[in-house]
């Protein structure tokens, strides 16, 4: 085996510095959509919030199923997975202000729009009420810290000693964690997206964000081992068949979201009941109608497309390229779900919608980096990583050596 540092390469080692420099002077800009709008910086923040927080979430999905399946796809983007599920404090800090304006954001923190329902009246008292939605929060973080605390804890300690158990201790612990994952992401997205409209509701709807969360990780990771694999130790380690594996996941993925979304639709359209149809009807008119054709065409269609491709798959420029453009989508995807709850049939974007993503994207990025570089970026001492790596490589017709 070629010796080589794993550390992260000197160009990341400024990522941080950089990102929370934007990050910072970004949200000092918002300062003046706060003080101006207050409803509309709270609706912004919420879409920022759904964004980077789906992938930090996402990325531990992908962890777990790492540790489930095995393989050299998850042994070469284990260490950005792991970075990615460290900035989860982040997020929980930065769910705070959800909770601070949730007035400005949940109909059902108003005792006057709860009056106006009598199945409204029902669910307050039961499940939409302030204090109980703070600690189903407080549940769903707990769990998704405590699932990432240990599986980096056990990384680390895989590294430090070369110890098997380790690596037994994580594959045991994914298979309960996946199942709670799914139970809590569904939950959270009930709670944090789905209830801004109380009296609309869909069984479907949080397996929507199951799939879209770990289809945002995926892609962000895929676009960050791009960028990784130009310098070293990457360079030497990732080959064209970890990439071509990525993007196969990445085309399932693709598909799993659409089935979810397509598949919600097409019930609610089938059965035509004003109760459902009420939340379709101002996001497939006007100009978000044009708007939801645009992400039909260009969060699935051209992505499958795209996918089908194997020479593109092993291409690692081609391949980020795609998962820009899933990642540009998937926050579009999220302002159509989430914006036309507060304006109807009115299309409206805000220069906040814009600015709020970006400024907690630089905070987000400023921890990530910072967590990335304080490990290896290649676990050397997983039982696997000799016979993945040298089988990768000779696939892929040159050797590691």
């Amino acid at each position: 085996m070629m010796h080589v540092s794993y550390n992260a390469p000197s160009e990341l080692k400024r990522l941080p510095q950089r990102a929370l420099l934007v990050g910072v002077v970004l949200f000092a800009i918002l300062v003046f959509g706060f003080l101006s709008n207050r409803g509309q910086f709270f609706r912004s923040y919420l879409l920022a919030f759904s964004f980077w927080s789906g992938i930090s979430i996402g990325s531990l999905a992908l962890l777990l199923l790492q540790h489930l399946t095995g393989g050299g796809w998850g042994l070469v983007i284990r260490r950005v997975l792991e970075a990615a599920t460290r900035t989860l404090p982040l997020m929980l800090v930065l769910f705070l202000p959800i909770i601070a304006g949730s007035h400005w954001l949940y109909p059902w923190t108003h005792a006057e729009e709860i009056a106006k329902s009598p199945a409204l009246v029902e669910k307050a008292r039961l499940y939409l009420n302030l204090q109980f939605f703070v600690v189903r929060a407080a549940i769903y973080f707990a769990i998704w810290l405590t699932l990432a605390f240990f599986l980096n804890r056990w990384s680390k300690l895989q590294d430090q000693t070369g110890e098997a158990r380790f690596t037994k201790n994580m594959r045991v612990l994914s298979g309960p964690g996946m199942v709670l994952f799914v139970f809590t992401v569904t939950f959270a997205s009930i709670d944090w997206f789905m209830s801004l409209d109380p009296e609309w509701s869909s069984t479907i709807y949080g397996f929507i964000f199951v799939a879209s969360w770990s289809l945002s990780a995926l892609a962000f990771v895929i676009a960050a081992l791009a960028m990784l694999a130009k310098y070293e130790p990457l360079k030497t380690v990732v080959a064209p068949l970890h990439f071509h594996d990525l993007g196969k996941l990445l085309l399932a993925l693709v598909m799993l979201w659409s089935y979810f979304a397509f598949s919600q639709f097409l019930i609610i359209w089938s059965g035509n009941l004003p109760e459902e149809i009420r939340w379709y009807l101002p996001r497939t008119r006007g100009a978000w109608g044009a708007f939801a054709l645009a992400v039909v065409v260009l969060h699935f269609a051209f992505p499958f497309l795209f996918l089908l491709s194997r020479s593109l798959k092993r291409n690692p420029h081609m391949l980020a390229l795609v998962a820009g453009l899933i990642l540009v989508m998937r926050l579009l995807d999220l302002l159509w779900m989430i914006t036309p709850n507060f304006t109807g049939d009115i299309f409206h974007v805000s220069w906040m919608d814009i600015v709020a993503p970006l400024a907690m994207g630089g905070l987000w990025l400023a921890v990530f980096g910072w967590q990335l570089n304080k490990r290896a970026l290649i676990p050397i001492n997983d039982p696997q990583f000799e016979g993945v790596l040298q089988q990768a490589h000779s696939h892929s017709g040159h050797s590691v050596v």
